[in-house]
């Protein structure tokens, strides 16, 4: 009975996609569709990564972490450029080192703007935003500049507005909080 009732299910399945069998693409498909993304989007944390970023129970431990992975993407990018030999993987390396940084620093910039919601106190996190932001400027512009580097500009760009738009972040949020002081429990 049960290898009956398999038996059924498979021929049913296979009835199915011979009734609805896939599309095949055909030359005009090709000519006509948008040209697909160059790399895809992987994800920039590891899972160690994640789970300390789900494990923190503040927005400023949050955005402390975010911070540190950062700068762990600027220092492995700077390892890879030392590197004498370079792999056919290197550029891809690269890619990604680069588009994490940016990923973490834009992760950390909208916490902590989402954390307002929260009336929490903000103060750590706003104020290691605002440092580590000025400490890692200077370091991407210098990437930036770097002639091994020239076919990753656009993406270094990005890096360097989204480390820019963080500072900005870190002092509208320094003004709102300044705004209203801190209530201290007696």
């Amino acid at each position: 009975m049960i290898n009956a009732i398999s038996l059924a299910m498979k021929v049913g399945a296979l009835c199915l996609a011979l009734l609805f069998p896939p599309p095949h693409p055909t030359r005009m498909d090709f000519e006509s569709s948008a040209p697909a993304p160059q790399r895809p989007k992987k994800d920039y944390l590891s899972p160690i990564e994640a789970d300390q970023i789900r494990d923190a129970e503040t927005v400023s431990e949050r955005v402390k972490l975010f911070l540190g992975f950062a700068a762990d993407r600027l220092r492995k990018i700077d390892y890879e450029l030392q590197r004498k030999d370079r792999d056919q993987q290197w550029a891809d390396r690269m890619w990604g080192l680069i588009n994490a940084y940016t990923g973490c620093v834009d992760d950390a910039a909208d916490i902590l703007e989402a954390g307002l919601e929260k009336k929490e106190n903000l103060r750590p996190g706003t104020k290691e935003l605002e440092k580590r932001t000025k400490e890692f400027l200077p370091k991407l512009h210098a990437l930036r500049d770097t002639a091994e580097l020239a076919k990753f500009k656009s993406d270094l760009d990005d890096a360097v507005q989204a480390t820019e738009e963080a500072a900005d972040t870190a002092q509208k949020v320094s003004k709102e909080l300044s705004a209203a002081p801190e209530r201290r429990r007696p």
